[in-house]
């Protein structure tokens, strides 16, 4: 795959929620962590914390399932993006998703994602401890996402 993509060491991230702050502000002009594009996950039983974005999947169920065609691939930037123009909020798009990363924009009644803030991606950028990161795709190895993955289902069954 080409393109950039955001990366996530989990390992790194302090929970401080900095990633939503900033996203939400960037696309909504206000500092409302709900309404933003990536959310952390936290297990603070654990003390653990997972910034969670989209994947921009090969093959997007999102993309699939939605009736209107509001999600979409852009196939030049190699991202998965939802046209709110088109979206009419039914949610078939956050179901479908096995990430959980559409979420749900309840002020402008649509579903939202990860859009790259068109190529500064301000999580990235706010991220003191550099646990989400913008790189080239290649560089996010699946061996480590699936490492990552394994890891984490560990973890979450000890503490569920």
């Amino acid at each position: 795959m080409n393109g950039k993509v955001i990366g996530i060491d989990h390992e790194k991230c302090t929970g401080c929620g900095e990633c939503e702050k900033v996203c939400s502000l960037f696309h909504t002009g206000a500092d409302n962590p709900a309404r933003a594009r990536i959310k952390v996950v936290k297990w603070q039983n654990a003390e653990r914390y997972l910034p969670t974005t989209c994947q921009n999947c090969e093959k997007p169920f999102c993309v699939e399932v939605c009736p209107t065609k509001a999600c979409h691939r852009d196939f030049e930037h190699q991202r998965v993006l939802i046209d709110k123009d088109k979206c009419i909020g039914c949610k078939a798009c956050i179901m479908a998703c096995p990430f959980g990363a559409p979420l749900f924009d309840s002020e402008e009644r649509v579903s939202i994602k990860c859009d790259f803030c068109d190529g500064n991606p301000q999580c990235a950028a706010s991220c003191e401890p550099k646990a989400v990161y913008y790189v080239e795709a290649d560089q996010v190895g699946q061996k480590r996402t699936r490492q990552t993955a394994q890891r984490l289902s560990g973890l979450m069954s000890r503490y569920a």
